[in-house]
């Protein structure tokens, strides 16, 4: 094919036609010597046995080889590399034979993402699993014996609501009704319960110890009697209602119901959940609670299994929506039914081969892994439209199939395997964390899948479905390549090739100025990693309710709860920071007082009660004994040398004595008086931050080792470490991207300045996303923290496809202005058709439940865009401004790293 047979070039912008040299590319042509050895396009030839013909420049390849009327320089090229010179031959010459081995293989990844060893993961535990300060606190949840899945035991509380008083005579006789039907059920193994209206029926009648003996006195009580117990109890031990409770009035508008169950060792999440609904279901078979009304069940298995739940449910909403809008514009990309078809075959195998690596590596599916594939499809319509359109530019100058498809994948085999492996880097650059290290690696493999599928399976697909169709009646649709002159993206893309010729320099100067700019501006961005960061939002629920029943999303307690937590009880879920004091000094006098002394005039973060933080604490334990306990009231006082209720004498004695009552004692301190924890209530308006800094500030002042630890703490040690990795993966990137762009070009253009101006527009739209980041109040949290690393990928992929075909143009003799025109019509054609395909098809996760999956896909739209957007409109800036500086500099000097 000669350079007529491109798609035109008499624009008015085009200047000398495209077969004419420029003078000054002819006299830095003209330039030997000793540079020139170090051609690895030349070194190569050697190797071969091919000698040196021609000219010495490295632009003499186009010398080399007869043009036999169809150009042969995408499929002679000396300068190919090791695997498209040996895959090519198949793809033309056996294609069949190639569809059906991927088929099989397909076969085998079906089956390890059936049989695969890979669970689910979703909410907090999946980044805070691993972590040191999530270790520290699991050894110190073992040594004070807490019910865990490892010892067994779980726990569960049920809110109950009524705005005229919930400790109304009535509502007692129903907590104590409902303790008593749930205590005697054998199937759900309930241990205890305890409620407002059993801590009541005590003050009133201290033997009564079953439900149905504390109902039988609650039922005889007086309001009257029943009013002054309430205010009892409250000052006794403090009942579990809302803030808006007074002892004076004796009601409040919401109670609460602890519920503690004799659970397995290891028990699974499921079956604890199953028996905690189990209970909600008793509760609402009590006259007067609701479960739809007034009655809701709370527990860590109930979280757990609604937040996979809300994984189902975000699928179930925006999957569909994605594939209708990705078939859309798959449809107007390919506008052929085998060609899409092909193209639709390629990514549903991408997503079974990835699926099944997962379950043969057993790396669980979570929310973080969520995000790989819609990254998967975009890299996968990026490849698949480039292919299928750069062969339709063949086929529209009259090639044969093989010739064509020859062509083609000379030419972006090599552009596909540099995204392929910068997009490795960009992914597999987060394995430097912990915390991404599966997202990096199931990505990376991901990205090599859909490199073979795309490269390899497509063209092998799509050259023997041609032969079949040749010379039969099956009609042909769409084939004319998308950005042709005369379409309307043929005049709309060209507009960046325009602002080069006039201004190229300004233009890019500007451009990186506002990149500079919005990079300084993205160093502002928030971060956040709590539980609540994984709740879906409520108006966004109510709205979808309104879907048809399949569509629907589930019911989600937790919210409501969340409700109760900050709105009945000012506290939020994650409502205390610990201090973990592990000293033998505790067993010495002065430890107790230095434990009040620690919790008096506490810092902002924290609740108080007075002058003192509201706390649980081994002080507490006390207290609590020493109300209901008169013998252990005497001991206390008897080594209480200041009569504050604080023993600083002999205090192994108070211990001891603690320890032989069933006040609870081995829950705030171990056997051995080594070790304490003292929990602390924050404000629920505190940041959380603001509650990680005031612990690590009480734990400071106190005079024994002391830590701050807790789910707070962790989150924020999560938050540390995530902007970290953050910074590392994207360090790590960039210098893996800049190398292996650099080597590339140098090993296969002969020019090392051709990895350069890749660079210039990944960085700018990096920049860019970082920016958007803070203005659109994007915060950055695990599940996004890799999108900075995966921009340059992503970045990568738009500018690779439009510099190959540039130096394919350039190279052939073109001026930069030319060859940017054939660029941008042909391969900016089909950038575009990807871009539009992955933003909108993508950016439909904007609608999923969970804000951070929605987040996710603002970015990646974003991400893409930028790309795009750089790659059309700056890059053709910055190659001009190159090719002005080298022919100005050639008319003196050559060169060398040119």
């Amino acid at each position: 094919m000669t350079d007529t047979d491109r798609p035109a070039e008499s624009d008015s912008d085009s200047g000398d036609q495209a077969h004419e040299t420029d003078p000054q590319r002819e006299s830095l042509e003209g330039h030997g010597g000793r540079w020139d050895r170090l051609d690895p396009r030349r070194l190569l030839r050697a190797i071969r046995g091919r000698g040196e013909r021609g000219s010495s420049s490295p632009d003499s390849r186009e010398t080399d080889a007869p043009d036999p009327g169809i150009r042969e320089r995408g499929t002679s090229h000396a300068n190919t590399d090791p695997f498209t010179r040996r895959v090519n031959p198949l793809i033309t010459n056996r294609p069949w034979t190639l569809v059906v081995v991927f088929v099989l293989l397909t076969g085998v990844f079906l089956g390890g993402a059936l049989v695969g060893g890979g669970d689910q993961e979703a909410g907090t535990d999946q980044f805070t699993e691993d972590s040191e300060a999530q270790q520290a606190f699991d050894d110190m949840q073992e040594n004070f014996g807490n019910s865990g899945r490892e010892t067994g035991g779980d726990s569960a509380q049920l809110f109950i609501e009524d705005d005229r008083n919930v400790l109304s005579k009535p509502n007692l006789l129903r907590m104590l009704e409902f303790q008593d039907r749930v205590e005697n059920e054998g199937g759900l193994r309930v241990e205890s319960t305890t409620s407002p209206a059993s801590l009541t029926a005590q003050q009133l009648d201290p033997s009564a110890e079953t439900s149905e003996e504390q109902y039988r006195v609650i039922d005889r009580a007086s309001q009257r009697e029943i009013d002054a117990a309430i205010a009892a109890a409250d000052e006794e031990a403090g009942l579990p209602v809302s803030t808006d409770f007074t002892r004076e009035s004796a009601s409040a508008n919401v109670a609460q119901i602890a519920i503690t169950y004799d659970t397995a060792p290891m028990a699974d999440t499921s079956d604890n959940a199953h028996l905690q609904f189990q209970t909600q279901e008793i509760a609402n078979d009590i006259d007067g609670f609701d479960t739809d009304e007034n009655v809701v069940i709370f527990a860590d298995a109930i979280l757990e299994e609604e937040i996979l739940q809300l994984l189902g449910d975000t699928a179930i909403v925006v999957f569909p929506a994605a594939i209708l809008l990705i078939m859309f514009f798959l449809i107007v990309a390919y506008r052929d039914p085998i060609d899409l078809g092909l193209g639709l075959a390629a990514l549903v195998m991408t997503m079974i081969w990835t699926f099944g690596f997962m379950g043969f590596a057993n790396v669980p599916f979570s929310d973080s892994l969520i995000t790989v594939f819609p990254l998967l499809l975009a890299v996968g319509i990026d490849f698949g439209i480039h292919i299928i359109n750069r062969y339709r530019e063949e086929r529209a100058t009259g090639a044969s199939i093989e010739d064509s498809m020859g062509i083609t994948t000379n030419q972006l085999t090599a552009a596909l395997l540099i995204v392929t492996i910068t997009t490795v880097f960009s992914f597999a650059a987060n394995m430097v964390s912990e915390m991404n290290r599966e997202f990096g690696l199931v990505a990376a493999a991901g990205i090599i899948f859909t490199f073979l599928l795309f490269g390899v399976f497509l063209p092998a697909g799509k050259v023997g479905c041609d032969r079949l169709r040749e010379g039969t009646r099956f009609p042909e649709f769409g084939t004319s390549p998308l950005g042709k002159e005369d379409s309307f993206l043929g005049n709309v893309l060209p507009v960046g090739v325009k602002i080069a010729r006039v201004a190229p320099a300004v233009f890019l100067v500007a451009m990186l100025i506002v990149g500079g700019s919005a990079a300084v501006y993205g160093t502002g961005v928030d971060t956040e990693f709590d539980q609540e960061a994984f709740f879906p939002d409520e108006d966004r629920i109510e709205q979808y309710q309104s879907l048809p029943g399949p569509l629907a999303p589930g019911d989600y307690t937790f919210m409501q709860v969340l409700d109760h937590l900050e709105e009945d009880f000012e506290m939020s879920l994650d409502g205390t920071v610990t201090i973990y004091v592990e000293d033998n000094d505790l067993r010495s006098d002065g430890a107790l007082r230095e434990i009040d002394r620690s919790l008096q005039n506490p810092p902002d973060a924290f609740q108080t009660d007075g002058r003192q933080a509201d706390a649980d604490s081994i002080l507490s334990i006390i207290d609590s004994q020493r109300a209901v306990d008169p013998e252990f009231a005497r001991t206390v006082e008897r080594y209480d040398s200041s009569g504050d209720g604080v023993p600083d004498r002999d205090v192994d004695v108070v211990y001891d004595e603690l320890f032989a009552t069933d006040a609870g004692a081995e829950s705030r301190l171990t056997t051995d008086r080594s070790a304490t924890r003292i929990d602390i209530r924050i404000d629920v308006d505190a940041e959380q931050d603001e509650a990680v800094a005031d612990g690590r500030t009480v734990a400071s002042r106190m005079g024994m080792d002391a830590t701050a630890t807790g789910q707070l703490v962790i989150f924020e040690a999560v938050i540390n470490e995530m902007t970290d990795a953050a910074v590392q993966s994207l360090f790590a990137a960039f210098v893996l991207t800049t190398i292996f762009l650099i080597l590339s070009y140098w090993w296969l253009e002969g020019r090392a300045i051709y990895g350069v101006l890749n660079l210039v527009p990944v960085l700018l739209s990096v920049a860019l996303l970082a920016g958007s980041m803070r203005f659109f109040d994007i915060p950055l949290t695990p599940i996004n923290a890799p999108i900075l690393s995966v921009s340059i990928g992503l970045g990568v992929d738009y500018t690779v496809h439009f510099m190959h075909r540039f130096v394919d143009e350039y190279e052939e003799g073109k001026d930069a202005h030319n060859a940017l025109l054939v660029t941008v019509r042909g391969t900016g054609g089909a950038l575009t058709g990807s871009m539009l395909t992955t933003v909108c098809g993508l950016g439909v996760l904007y609608f999923a439940l969970i804000p951070l999956i929605m987040e996710f896909g603002v970015l990646l739209a974003l991400g893409v865009f930028y790309a795009w957007l750089c790659s059309i409109m700056v890059l053709p800036s910055a190659i001009v401004v190159w090719d002005r500086l080298e022919n100005e500099r050639a008319i003196n000097d050559h060169v060398p790293w040119a």
